[in-house]
């Protein structure tokens, strides 16, 4: 990844900005935050700070995923978000499409994941030492030798969503880690962080915010 990391120069999409939170919708193929050395400086939260200089990270997206993303505008409200996604009192909901067609119309992966230590970053299904791990997905088109899927994941491990969709053999399209073959011939990953729901920091109202799918 390092010697190719070309990040897209897309102008930074603002989808909400109040005294507390800002959401932009992340490109595909830019890292959240910044990696090891000037090479991979270039990030979602330098460009974020760069415009608002007060924005202060509270998670992040694979570098391959698109979607929203929220930062904090305040201290106050980086902890206070912070808890909620420790808390799993945030739901996020992602498209993706898939390879091939479930056979079901839609289910739950309920699978502990790992670390795959001498293949890391890749992640790996692990029943004895692995962290909990659930995923809901439901078809929500039929596209033939491929599927459109929504993902509503309830906990947050690293590559959930593309390990949990590859252990039903139906990985994520253009998936550089885990498709193979016919399924990793697309000009991009194709899974988008489409809605991100959490209570406002100021009073707790529960909010909205979504981001169109680009695929």
């Amino acid at each position: 990844m390092d010697a190719t990391y070309s990040p897209p120069m897309d102008p930074l999409e603002v989808l909400h900005l109040d005294h507390e939170v800002i959401l932009v919708d992340k490109p595909a193929g830019l890292l959240s935050v910044p990696g090891k050395g000037p090479h991979l400086a270039d990030c979602l939260l330098a460009r974020v700070q760069a415009a608002f200089p007060d924005a202060l990270l509270v998670h992040r997206l694979d570098r391959d995923t698109s979607g929203v993303m929220i930062f904090a505008m305040t201290p106050y409200a980086q902890r206070h978000l912070g808890l909620q996604f420790e808390k799993r009192m945030t739901k996020k909901t992602y498209v993706s499409r898939v390879w091939g067609v479930p056979a079901e119309k839609s289910g739950t992966v309920d699978l502990p994941l790992i670390v795959d230590w001498p293949n890391r970053p890749l992640q790996m299904v692990c029943h004895e030492t692995g962290k909990p791990a659930q995923t809901d997905w439901r078809v929500i088109k039929d596209e033939g030798s491929t599927a459109r899927v929504r993902l509503t994941p309830h906990t947050g491990r690293s590559h959930q969503l593309r390990v949990h969709m590859l252990s039903l053999g139906h990985p994520i399209l253009g998936d550089p880690f885990y498709a193979k073959g016919e399924a990793l011939a697309f000009p991009r990953l194709m899974l988008h962080s489409e809605e991100l729901r959490f209570k406002h920091p100021d009073g707790g109202q529960s909010t909205k915010i979504r981001s169109r799918v680009p695929f």
